[in-house]
């Protein structure tokens, strides 16, 4: 068998790019592309040096390879970007979710490409801006095919650092992000693989899939894998730089730092056949799956999952009807969820863990296995008064119902909703129930491990039908055909 044929580099230098960083280098890029893609392909070859850059223009059959040492660098110049293209499908997502062109990075239409390589591509000039040439974005990619992304770092990218819609046979591999708004954004896309990644985003989601309308129509993501990945949530820039600093609490929503794994908010097409496993949290909120724009999540399998510093749920599951999407759209379904070996230390008490449909919408058959949640606990007996408002249109996040009436998990509008070696402890006391489940049909507790307080119930059931506990502590094995409101 003959050797394979030799790729053709095409080295970015020879095409006149200065790599000193002052010179506005994507010209030179741009035209080492065409006479790649001239050619039938090739390597696009970033030598040692920093690269200024607008608009760098992808096309079929070309890897960008970024050599240690080098880095792209995004002007701050505003003409430097490809302005962003119309879009009649605006009202259903973030300015940011319709357009790809106002990038330093993106393709459209395109398969077999790649960026790769141990350098770093650097979003200095990029803002979240909506300008009409505002670079938005590290790398955007549309309706394109057969797509690796691996070894680069991608640091402060503006809006998104990897946005991904309509992109089939993806693999993005060993990549380190630290940014100030979304890590990687998968939207709309189908057979993904996401491993080995580290991605520091504080101020909002880290790595999180989304089916949105933008475009132009509802398409499902699904057959995703998400494993040996951290998320974190450290001041911008202090996770590459190594320092690792925690001086700014807060993000814009006035929450904790973000930095999670997510599905939703955008769900449109809905999720179907997730797994996401090995996977670490680190001064971030918990794990969210949300569907509310329409579409159905399906067939969720997490597992093998550790989070420390959590501030907020560690676990939220919400099926809403926010439903931004063209009118007519009917409300979604949650089903098939199954969630276990997952370990939690320090996580805030105000919301515990939530699973959460609403009338007439149960998220349907949830199982809970193998977790351990240590919250900080403190909360008091006049919280346990408290009636969570149903929100259903509301945008989803824990802090949507207030301070919850429960220490361990609330659970309302649900069925077949199992809890097998579930144990949950707490750093200081906390006098609320543990767990409240309310308008729920078929609830399964099996070996449930937690602290008992004094003259402080362990349930609260409202509206609650076919109910079983066994082998629990402190409380008898029981089962319940119906009761509409009991404590014990």
């Amino acid at each position: 068998m003959s050797a394979a044929a030799p790729v053709a580099t095409y080295d970015v230098r020879s095409y006149g790019a200065k790599g000193d960083g002052v010179t506005l280098d994507s010209p030179a890029i741009n035209r080492a592309i065409a006479a790649a893609r001239a050619a039938g392909g090739g390597t696009i070859y970033f030598p040692a040096g920093i690269y200024l850059s607008g608009s760098i223009h992808l096309q079929s059959h070309i890897s960008l390879y970024v050599e240690a040492g080098a880095v792209i660098e995004a002007s701050s110049l505003p003409e430097a970007y490809d302005p962003p293209e119309p879009s009649g499908f605006a009202a259903f997502q973030d300015f940011g979710h319709s357009h790809w062109h106002n990038s330093l990075i993106w393709g459209e239409d395109l398969e077999d490409i790649s960026i790769l390589g141990p350098g770093v591509i650097h979003g200095t000039g990029l803002t979240r801006g909506e300008a009409p040439r505002t670079g938005n974005k590290a790398i955007a990619l549309k309706l394109c095919r057969n797509v690796t992304i691996r070894d680069v770092s991608i640091l402060m990218a503006g809006h998104f650092g990897i946005l991904v819609t309509g992109v089939d046979n993806l693999t993005i591999d060993n990549v380190k992000i630290d940014t100030n708004r979304d890590g990687i954004d998968i939207d709309a896309c189908r057979n993904v693989r996401v491993s080995n990644c580290s991605v520091n985003s504080p101020w909002d989601d880290a790595i999180v899939l989304k089916s949105s309308y933008a475009l132009g129509f509802a398409r499902a993501t699904e057959n995703v894998t998400i494993t040996n990945c951290q998320v974190s949530g450290w001041d911008r820039g202090t996770f590459h730089s190594g320092k690792f600093e925690q001086n700014d609490p807060r993000a814009p929503d006035r929450g904790s730092p973000t930095g999670r794994i997510k599905l939703g908010t955008e769900s449109n097409g809905g999720f179907r056949n997730i797994a996401i496993s090995n996977c670490v949290f680190v001064r971030s909120r918990g794990l969210a799956l949300e569907a509310v724009d329409g579409g159905d999540m399906e067939d969720v399998v997490i597992s093998n999952i550790t989070m420390r510093d959590i501030g907020n749920s560690p676990i939220f599951l919400r099926l809403g009807a926010r439903l931004r999407a063209p009118a007519g759209t009917p409300v979604g379904a949650m089903r098939r969820i199954t969630i276990s070996s997952v370990t939690v230390y320090d996580a805030d008490p105000r919301f515990g863990s939530i699973i959460s449909g609403i009338t007439g919408h149960p998220i349907e058959d949830v199982k809970l296995n193998n977790i351990r949640i240590v919250y900080r606990g403190g909360g008091t007996a006049e919280q346990s008064a408290l009636i969570p408002e149903e929100n259903e249109k509301d945008y989803p996040e824990p802090r949507m119902f207030g301070d919850m009436p429960v220490s361990g998990f609330y659970i309302r509008h649900a069925s077949g909703v199992e809890l097998t070696d579930v144990e949950i402890s707490f750093m200081k006391e906390d006098r609320r129930p543990l767990i409240a489940f309310s308008d729920v049909k078929g609830i399964r507790i099996l070996n449930l491990n937690a602290p008992r307080v004094p003259n402080v119930p362990m349930f609260v059931l409202d509206k609650v039908e076919d109910f079983a506990v066994r082998f629990t502590r402190g409380v008898p094995d029981t089962y319940m055909d119906r009761a509409d409101r009991k404590s014990f």
